[in-house]
């Protein structure tokens, strides 16, 4: 006798992802497991198909993504690849319905997103500033946090599509607040990762283990959350999978540098870490992750091999 099959979950509703990416196939997955519906659509055919093998719906553009939701979240990796998914041909708006709301995820200028928010409101289409804080694979484990901004009874209406994909999502306020909280989060993060990598030149230098070195700062007082994150990559001397590519992450390096000049705001820490980003970019790391920029300061403390150590379990 053939088994009976289990009854299908009750879906929690239909959300739209454009652009599905590292971050975005892993905002797709989420909703998946948490019982959402999810329409997708990305220019790489590769990645619908990931979507698709994950049990998400493949769109054939953007505007038809809009026609079969009221709720998309975008997640796009330039300027030039926001203005194709919202006003390119097909763009969102050609199949958006007044009152859709567009959940907007990616770290972009504030004068490009409140571009979009006017563009957008003439269609009645409302637009969200919700930069998310972690990196790729933070994503792929829901261990992201959203920095929500703009009109509030529409974030109300998202509430449960952010539990769907987020460890935390903060209401911070009027719409580009978010950003502005997203530019200062990854400043940190700038000079974090850096700290982590000159951390680790130092020890080797000392001739201390590395994964002991790992294990017992991950514990302590100078421990990070990107020491955490990258220390692992920084260990091994690999820097793939790359949870953000030192490519895309120099357009978030340019705009928080445009951010502070405006402000006026000194920033020395940050100015003092940038070049070790762009040394990674000039030594062919462009695509590995931003914790290459180890390997640049490997290189100019005289270091040279494999790195001496592993991580192990703790007490081992």
């Amino acid at each position: 006798m053939p088994r009976k099959r289990k009854a299908s979950r009750r879906s929690r509703g239909t959300v739209g992802q454009v652009g599905l990416g590292i971050m975005g196939g892993a905002f797709a997955r989420h909703l998946l497991a948490a019982g959402y519906n999810v329409v997708g659509y990305d220019v790489a055919p590769a990645a619908i198909r990931a979507l698709t093998r994950a049990g998400g719906h493949a769109a054939r553009s953007c505007a038809d993504v809009a026609a079969r939701t009221r709720i998309i979240i975008t997640s796009l990796p330039s300027p030039a690849a926001m203005e194709e998914a919202y006003f390119g041909k097909q763009g969102i708006p050609d199949g958006a319905r007044p009152g859709t709301i567009v959940i907007e995820a990616s770290t972009m200028t504030l004068e490009l997103k409140e571009s979009l928010r006017r563009r957008l409101a003439r269609k009645r289409v409302i637009l969200l500033d919700c930069p998310i804080s972690g990196t790729g694979a933070q994503a792929a484990a829901k261990d992201i946090a959203v920095y929500a901004s703009g009109e509030r009874r529409a974030f109300d209406r998202c509430r449960r599509v952010f539990d769907g994909f987020a460890r935390s999502t903060y209401y911070c306020g009027e719409f580009g607040i978010g950003s502005k909280l997203k530019f200062v989060a990854n400043l940190l993060v700038t000079i974090h990762n850096l700290s982590t990598a000159e951390a680790m030149v130092v020890g080797e230098k000392a001739g201390v283990d590395l994964g002991l070195l790992y294990r017992v700062i991950s514990d302590g007082a100078g421990a990070s959350r990107m020491f955490q994150v990258r220390g692992p990559m920084m260990v091994r001397g690999r820097y793939t999978p790359a949870h953000m590519k030192s490519k895309i992450y120099q357009k978030d390096i340019d705009i928080i540098r445009a951010f502070v000049r405006r402000l006026k705001c000194p920033t020395p820490l940050f100015d003092g870490s940038v070049p070790y980003y762009t040394a990674a970019l000039r030594q062919s790391f462009a695509m590995e992750d931003t914790a290459a920029i180890h390997s640049v300061l490997r290189k100019r403390a005289g270091l040279r091999g494999s790195i001496p150590g592993r991580i192990t379990r703790k007490g081992r």
